[in-house]
């Protein structure tokens, strides 16, 4: 199994209270790594199923419990994203309860649907809107701008206390060359994508990876049967996965078996 260099290490995770970045906080912890649970609670998502809102409404409890029988430290931080204060708080918690951060996983995403188009609906039945100044500054100011002041505190202190070994980790769905019915949330995600290539280049002299991953579908509660069948008659798409597969691969990335990957878009089928 694949294990960071030691057990010192601290994760801060955001988006943590559910899907990857619960799964994420979890298999970090099993490889030793104490973890900075970060969540926020937006509210339901319209038109989504019962089972993904029920997972956004937790407070991250049942999350630190599974980190600390896993026999790591964990501290749950409600933190909303768009607030350009938040990641400094977030590194400061960090610090105080569990040790500097050398492993920041960006997972959370504020998550909007909308389209260039008048169509008020996708082939799912989920509602979309058009795009507005609203959706943008949802979708970037979590998918975006959080990890870009994320990445700069992060680079920031690791700078400041001389420290060697570092990982930085994205999420991403795509969308360098358009996300239709998604518009916002593809442009964001190229962006944060951008950002974190640009950290791979450079924080490399400072012992720094920065690598995206990209995950297949992933059922954290939003895959109906539906969905599957759309993923199985596609040509693209070949795998649901669960939310523990992609942060296996996140967790060997943070590791020192992929000391050598950095600057790269890791793509799960």
């Amino acid at each position: 199994m694949s294990r960071p260099t030691s057990p010192s290490h601290v994760a801060l995770v955001t988006g943590a209270n559910a899907g990857i970045g619960a799964a994420t906080a979890v298999a970090l912890a099993r490889r030793g790594v104490s973890v900075l649970v970060a969540f926020y609670r937006p509210g339901d998502a319209e038109g989504q199923e019962e089972a993904y809102n029920l997972a956004r409404r937790g407070d991250a409890a049942d999350v630190v419990a599974a980190v600390e029988a896993a026999g790591a430290r964990a501290h749950a931080v409600e933190a909303d994203l768009t607030d350009p204060e938040a990641p400094a708080r977030l590194f400061d918690l960090a610090e105080q309860h569990l040790g500097p951060v050398d492993i920041l996983v960006n997972n959370a995403s504020g998550w909007v649907q909308d389209t260039f188009t008048p169509v008020t609906a996708d082939r799912f039945g989920r509602p979309m809107s058009q795009v507005t100044a609203q959706t943008f500054r949802q979708q970037f100011g979590v998918d975006a701008m959080a990890p870009a002041l994320l990445i700069a505190e992060f680079a920031r202190r690791h700078v400041d206390r001389g420290a060697t070994w570092g990982r930085i980790v994205g999420l991403t769905s795509g969308g360098q060359h358009g996300f239709p019915d998604e518009v916002s949330y593809g442009a964001a995600k190229a962006a944060q994508e951008n950002y974190t290539m640009s950290a791979s280049v450079e924080l490399a002299s400072y012992g720094v990876t920065a690598n995206i991953v990209y995950p297949p579908v992933t059922d954290t509660g939003w895959v109906t049967d539906e969905v599957r069948a759309a993923v199985e008659a596609s040509r693209e798409l070949n795998h649901v996965a669960t939310p523990e597969e992609v942060a296996e691969v996140i967790a060997w990335v943070v590791s020192d078996e992929a000391r050598l990957l950095t600057g790269s878009v890791v793509r799960l089928r």
